[in-house]
Protein backbone atom coordinates (compact mmCIF):
# COMPACT_ATOMS: atom_id res chain seq x y z
CA UNK A 1 0.00 0.00 0.00
CA UNK A 2 1.16 3.57 -0.86
CA UNK A 3 1.23 5.78 2.23
CA UNK A 4 -2.05 7.56 1.72
CA UNK A 5 -3.92 4.60 1.51
CA UNK A 6 -2.24 3.28 4.62
CA UNK A 7 -3.24 5.84 6.43
CA UNK A 8 -6.09 5.72 5.69
CA UNK A 9 -6.40 2.49 6.89
CA UNK A 10 -4.95 3.52 9.95
CA UNK A 11 -7.80 6.09 10.31
CA UNK A 12 -10.46 3.55 9.54
CA UNK A 13 -9.24 0.76 12.30
CA UNK A 14 -8.85 3.63 14.61
CA UNK A 15 -12.33 4.79 14.50
CA UNK A 16 -13.04 0.92 14.69
CA UNK A 17 -11.59 1.19 18.12
CA UNK A 18 -8.08 -0.95 17.09
CA UNK A 19 -4.82 0.69 17.76
CA UNK A 20 -1.26 0.40 16.25
CA UNK A 21 2.03 0.79 17.69
CA UNK A 22 5.78 0.29 16.87
CA UNK A 23 7.16 -2.77 17.88
CA UNK A 24 11.15 -4.29 17.79
CA UNK A 25 12.36 -7.28 16.51
CA UNK A 26 15.90 -8.76 15.52
CA UNK A 27 16.97 -12.73 14.84
CA UNK A 28 17.25 -14.50 17.38
CA UNK A 29 20.63 -15.06 19.02
CA UNK A 30 21.80 -18.25 18.28
CA UNK A 31 24.72 -20.55 17.34
CA UNK A 32 23.24 -22.27 14.59
CA UNK A 33 21.58 -21.25 11.39
CA UNK A 34 17.78 -21.07 12.56
CA UNK A 35 14.57 -18.76 11.05
CA UNK A 36 13.27 -17.49 14.54
CA UNK A 37 13.10 -13.76 15.44
CA UNK A 38 12.48 -12.35 19.02
CA UNK A 39 10.94 -8.87 20.34
CA UNK A 40 8.71 -7.17 22.80
CA UNK A 41 5.43 -5.55 21.69
CA UNK A 42 5.77 -3.61 24.26
CA UNK A 43 7.70 -2.91 27.88
CA UNK A 44 5.28 -2.50 30.95
CA UNK A 45 5.04 0.79 32.82
CA UNK A 46 8.14 2.60 30.98
CA UNK A 47 6.17 5.69 29.68
CA UNK A 48 6.72 6.58 25.91
CA UNK A 49 6.32 9.62 24.06
CA UNK A 50 2.45 8.90 21.35
CA UNK A 51 3.11 12.54 20.30
CA UNK A 52 3.86 16.20 20.53
CA UNK A 53 1.07 19.02 19.67
CA UNK A 54 1.39 22.62 19.67
CA UNK A 55 2.56 23.43 23.52
CA UNK A 56 1.75 19.55 24.39
CA UNK A 57 2.97 16.83 24.79
CA UNK A 58 0.81 12.97 25.12
CA UNK A 59 2.71 9.80 26.54
CA UNK A 60 1.66 6.53 26.98
CA UNK A 61 2.43 3.46 29.30
CA UNK A 62 1.26 0.04 29.67
CA UNK A 63 0.22 -1.36 32.93
CA UNK A 64 2.17 -4.70 33.75
CA UNK A 65 -1.44 -6.07 33.99
CA UNK A 66 -2.61 -5.06 30.52
CA UNK A 67 -2.25 -8.71 28.70
CA UNK A 68 -3.55 -10.60 31.80
CA UNK A 69 -7.33 -10.83 29.99
CA UNK A 70 -6.63 -10.51 26.22
CA UNK A 71 -7.71 -12.41 23.48
CA UNK A 72 -4.43 -13.58 21.96
CA UNK A 73 -5.56 -16.93 20.84
CA UNK A 74 -5.16 -16.15 17.14
CA UNK A 75 -2.62 -13.50 16.87
CA UNK A 76 -0.86 -13.81 12.89
CA UNK A 77 2.27 -12.36 11.86
CA UNK A 78 1.27 -10.21 8.57
CA UNK A 79 2.69 -7.26 6.12
CA UNK A 80 1.20 -3.72 6.47
CA UNK A 81 -1.83 -5.24 8.87
CA UNK A 82 -2.82 -6.93 5.49
CA UNK A 83 -2.43 -10.13 3.15
CA UNK A 84 -0.15 -12.88 3.52
CA UNK A 85 0.35 -14.86 6.62
CA UNK A 86 3.33 -15.15 7.85
CA UNK A 87 3.19 -16.85 11.49
CA UNK A 88 0.30 -17.55 13.56
CA UNK A 89 -0.33 -18.61 17.48
CA UNK A 90 -2.70 -21.24 16.34
CA UNK A 91 0.09 -23.66 14.68
CA UNK A 92 2.47 -22.85 16.80
CA UNK A 93 4.93 -20.04 14.85
CA UNK A 94 4.07 -17.79 16.32
CA UNK A 95 4.40 -17.52 20.32
CA UNK A 96 3.36 -14.59 22.62
CA UNK A 97 4.31 -14.18 26.19
CA UNK A 98 2.95 -11.38 28.69
CA UNK A 99 4.17 -12.82 31.97
CA UNK A 100 7.51 -11.75 31.21
CA UNK A 101 8.78 -9.00 33.38
CA UNK A 102 9.65 -6.52 31.26
CA UNK A 103 6.81 -6.66 28.71
CA UNK A 104 4.81 -8.85 26.09
CA UNK A 105 7.55 -10.99 24.06
CA UNK A 106 7.45 -12.19 20.99
CA UNK A 107 8.71 -15.17 19.20
CA UNK A 108 8.39 -16.15 15.85
CA UNK A 109 9.23 -19.49 13.37
CA UNK A 110 9.79 -17.89 10.17
CA UNK A 111 11.10 -21.36 8.17
CA UNK A 112 8.00 -22.65 7.24
CA UNK A 113 7.39 -20.69 4.16
CA UNK A 114 9.12 -19.20 1.48
CA UNK A 115 7.69 -15.58 2.34
CA UNK A 116 8.28 -16.00 6.07
CA UNK A 117 12.18 -17.01 5.46
CA UNK A 118 12.58 -13.80 2.85
CA UNK A 119 11.02 -11.47 6.19
CA UNK A 120 13.71 -13.21 8.47
CA UNK A 121 16.69 -12.48 5.86
CA UNK A 122 15.55 -9.14 6.10
CA UNK A 123 15.20 -8.54 9.69
CA UNK A 124 18.20 -10.83 9.99
CA UNK A 125 20.37 -8.26 7.32
CA UNK A 126 18.71 -5.20 9.35
CA UNK A 127 16.25 -4.07 6.43
CA UNK A 128 13.71 -4.49 9.02
CA UNK A 129 14.19 -3.50 12.83
CA UNK A 130 10.48 -2.54 13.76
CA UNK A 131 7.25 -4.00 13.25
CA UNK A 132 4.08 -2.97 14.34
CA UNK A 133 0.92 -4.77 16.67
CA UNK A 134 -2.64 -3.91 16.03
CA UNK A 135 -4.78 -4.14 19.38
CA UNK A 136 -8.08 -2.31 21.00
CA UNK A 137 -8.15 -1.51 24.67
CA UNK A 138 -11.10 -1.76 27.29
CA UNK A 139 -9.96 0.20 29.78
CA UNK A 140 -7.50 3.24 29.78
CA UNK A 141 -6.86 5.90 32.05
CA UNK A 142 -5.64 9.87 30.90
CA UNK A 143 -3.81 11.84 33.42
CA UNK A 144 -3.11 15.77 33.38
CA UNK A 145 1.00 15.69 34.47
CA UNK A 146 1.56 18.94 34.47
CA UNK A 147 4.53 20.32 33.15
CA UNK A 148 7.22 17.73 32.46
CA UNK A 149 10.85 19.17 31.38
CA UNK A 150 8.94 22.75 30.63
CA UNK A 151 5.92 21.21 28.64
CA UNK A 152 2.86 20.36 29.47
CA UNK A 153 2.13 16.44 29.09
CA UNK A 154 -0.77 14.32 29.47
CA UNK A 155 -0.31 10.86 30.01
CA UNK A 156 -2.46 7.90 29.33
CA UNK A 157 -2.19 4.71 31.01
CA UNK A 158 -3.38 1.60 29.28
CA UNK A 159 -4.46 -0.80 31.66
CA UNK A 160 -6.62 -3.76 30.04
CA UNK A 161 -5.72 -4.80 26.23
CA UNK A 162 -8.98 -6.77 24.94
CA UNK A 163 -7.40 -8.61 22.05
CA UNK A 164 -4.02 -9.02 20.41
CA UNK A 165 -5.16 -8.83 16.33
CA UNK A 166 -1.83 -9.09 14.65
CA UNK A 167 2.12 -8.43 14.62
CA UNK A 168 2.85 -6.76 11.23
CA UNK A 169 6.34 -5.98 9.22
CA UNK A 170 5.46 -2.80 7.83
CA UNK A 171 6.38 -0.64 4.89
CA UNK A 172 6.66 2.77 6.42
CA UNK A 173 8.19 3.50 9.98
CA UNK A 174 6.06 2.08 12.70
CA UNK A 175 6.16 4.59 14.77
CA UNK A 176 4.20 6.46 11.67
CA UNK A 177 1.39 3.68 12.02
CA UNK A 178 2.04 4.78 16.25
CA UNK A 179 1.38 8.80 15.80
CA UNK A 180 -1.49 8.27 13.09
CA UNK A 181 -3.13 5.85 15.12
CA UNK A 182 -3.14 7.65 18.32
CA UNK A 183 -4.40 10.90 16.66
CA UNK A 184 -7.16 9.22 15.22
CA UNK A 185 -8.90 7.41 18.00
CA UNK A 186 -10.49 8.82 20.65
CA UNK A 187 -7.65 9.35 23.00
CA UNK A 188 -7.33 12.58 21.17
CA UNK A 189 -10.98 13.64 21.77
CA UNK A 190 -9.97 12.97 25.49
CA UNK A 191 -6.67 14.56 25.50
CA UNK A 192 -8.38 17.68 23.99
CA UNK A 193 -11.05 17.76 26.62
CA UNK A 194 -8.64 18.05 29.32
CA UNK A 195 -6.57 20.34 27.24
CA UNK A 196 -9.87 22.51 27.27
CA UNK A 197 -10.74 22.41 30.74
CA UNK A 198 -7.14 23.30 31.56
CA UNK A 199 -7.04 26.26 29.56
CA UNK A 200 -10.41 27.62 31.14
CA UNK A 201 -8.95 26.66 34.63
CA UNK A 202 -6.27 28.95 33.41
CA UNK A 203 -7.98 31.79 31.92
CA UNK A 204 -10.21 31.28 35.19
CA UNK A 205 -7.18 31.42 37.26
CA UNK A 206 -5.87 34.95 36.00
CA UNK A 207 -9.41 36.57 35.87
CA UNK A 208 -9.37 35.54 39.45
CA UNK A 209 -5.93 37.40 40.13
CA UNK A 210 -6.54 39.81 37.86
CA UNK A 211 -9.74 40.98 40.19
CA UNK A 212 -7.56 39.96 43.39
CA UNK A 213 -4.76 42.91 42.29
CA UNK A 214 -7.82 45.74 41.06
CA UNK A 215 -9.78 45.27 44.43
CA UNK A 216 -6.11 45.95 46.48
CA UNK A 217 -5.46 48.39 44.11
CA UNK A 218 -8.85 50.11 44.97
CA UNK A 219 -7.84 49.20 48.51
CA UNK A 220 -5.41 51.34 48.30
CA UNK A 221 -6.35 54.16 46.40
CA UNK A 222 -9.72 54.65 49.28
CA UNK A 223 -7.12 53.97 51.99
CA UNK A 224 -5.17 57.15 50.90
CA UNK A 225 -8.27 58.86 50.25
CA UNK A 226 -9.06 58.66 54.01
CA UNK A 227 -5.57 59.11 54.91
CA UNK A 228 -5.54 62.33 53.31
CA UNK A 229 -8.98 63.17 54.67
CA UNK A 230 -8.05 62.73 57.90
CA UNK A 231 -5.01 64.84 57.11
CA UNK A 232 -6.84 67.29 56.03
CA UNK A 233 -8.93 67.57 59.11
CA UNK A 234 -6.28 67.65 61.54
Amino acid sequence: MEEKEITKFIEDRARSGIEYRALEVRAADTEEPTYNVEGFATTYDQPYLLWHDDGFNVTEQVDRHAFDETEMRDVIMQYDHSGKVYARTTNGTLELNHDNAHGLEVKADLSKTPGARELYEEIKGGFISQMSMGFTVTEDSVDDMGEIDGVQTYQRTIKKIGRLYDVSRVSIPANYYTEISARSGVLRRSVEQLESERLQAEIIKQQAEARAVRKQELTERLNALINKEETHGN
